[in-house]
């Protein structure tokens, strides 16, 4: 089969295409399934170089995000026959191969049957970030009815499920976006409050928006200085979700105390790292449960680029240029 084999660490040129051998199911409890398409992600561009996890393991099959037809199933499957449509989120972390391939092995209990209204190609693009949505704004932060949540970067991947998530959840929406095009976009999907943070200042904006009492919810896709200011335009009392790490100073440490405001943090990947079987269940569950809400109209995926297989180099590209709407996503036929 075709793979796409990162050879080192190092610029996108270190993927490489490859013919290797068909996986065999590594136990009687795996699926192999027939990739349609493997969804990219920020992680995927961080992990080439600087594979965090096991830069021992190289070559490597990158990729987490995948969508294909079960091939073949272990003596011990129950849940799913051959022919099922699934997508997941597996591998790719240089533990056990990606999606980056025509062919990926699963564990069952981390397959979910894809949304019967979305293609395999629009479903490989969802897993990660529906998952890290999920657990930021249900989980992490439990974000409720009439709340407000300011979300950063809402027209990225993880940010425009983000907006729909909140939307769908009841809350008031308010989003930091780059341009025109984009705000069109993310007021579609449901957010309230749009600010261009080229041109103005988020806090300022969000106390505005809250009559100067700041907003329940602030959602860090970015880091950094950004979320240090947000530290400002969340309420007394309110909470900060982040999916970066932040090293914060003695004075942030004492501003975050002074508001008593929850600092919370976002690692989707952390049960695949920890090898923590019952949570990827869960995991697992969040994905039929987001399949039901977009069979119901009430979550989508925007993809902004089907690129083949081979072109894994030019996605990785796209990615690291920033300020791409929606998810990139690669194709295998």
């Amino acid at each position: 089969m075709k793979a796409i084999l990162m050879t080192a660490a190092g610029s996108p040129d270190v993927l490489q295409s490859r013919e290797i051998p068909l996986p065999e199911l590594p136990s009687a409890h795996h699926v192999r399934v027939k990739l349609a398409a493997a969804g990219i992600n920020p992680l995927d561009t961080k992990l080439r170089t600087k594979p965090a996890y096991y830069p021992d393991k190289l070559p490597a099959i990158l990729g987490c995000d995948g969508a294909g037809i079960v091939d073949a199933i272990g003596t011990a499957v129950t849940r799913f026959t051959v022919g099922d449509a699934v997508y997941f989120c597996n591998g790719g972390i240089g533990d056990e191969p990606g999606c980056y391939a025509e062919y990926t092995n699963v564990h069952e209990d981390y397959c979910a049957l894809k949304p019967a209204n979305l293609s395999l190609h629009e479903s490989a693009a969802l897993p990660l970030v529906l998952i890290t949505v999920w657990e930021a704004l249900i989980e992490r932060v439990n974000l409720q009815a009439k709340q407000t949540i300011l979300i950063h970067a809402a027209a990225g991947g993880v940010g425009h499920i983000a907006v729909q998530l909140a939307h769908h959840l009841g809350a008031h929406v308010a989003v930091t976006v780059s341009d025109d095009k984009k705000a069109g976009l993310v007021q579609g999907l449901g957010a309230e409050k749009i600010i261009n943070y080229r041109g103005q200042d988020f806090v300022r904006e969000a106390l505005v928006w809250t009559a100067d009492r700041g907003v329940d919810v602030v959602f860090d896709t970015v880091g950094g200085e950004v979320f240090l200011r947000s530290l400002n335009a969340a309420r007394i009392g309110g909470k900060v979700v982040s999916l970066l790490s932040t090293p914060l100073s003695l004075a942030d440490t004492q501003l975050a105390r002074l508001r008593n405001l929850s600092l919370c943090y976002e690692l989707m990947l952390t049960p695949q790292i920890m090898h923590l079987h019952d949570e990827r269940i869960r995991q697992r569950k969040i994905l039929e449960q987001g399949a039901r809400l977009i069979e119901a109209g009430k979550l989508g995926v925007l993809v902004n680029r089907m690129l083949p297989l081979k072109d894994a180099a030019q996605a990785h590209r796209l990615i690291e240029q920033g300020g791409i709407t929606g998810k990139v996503v690669l194709v295998m036929d």
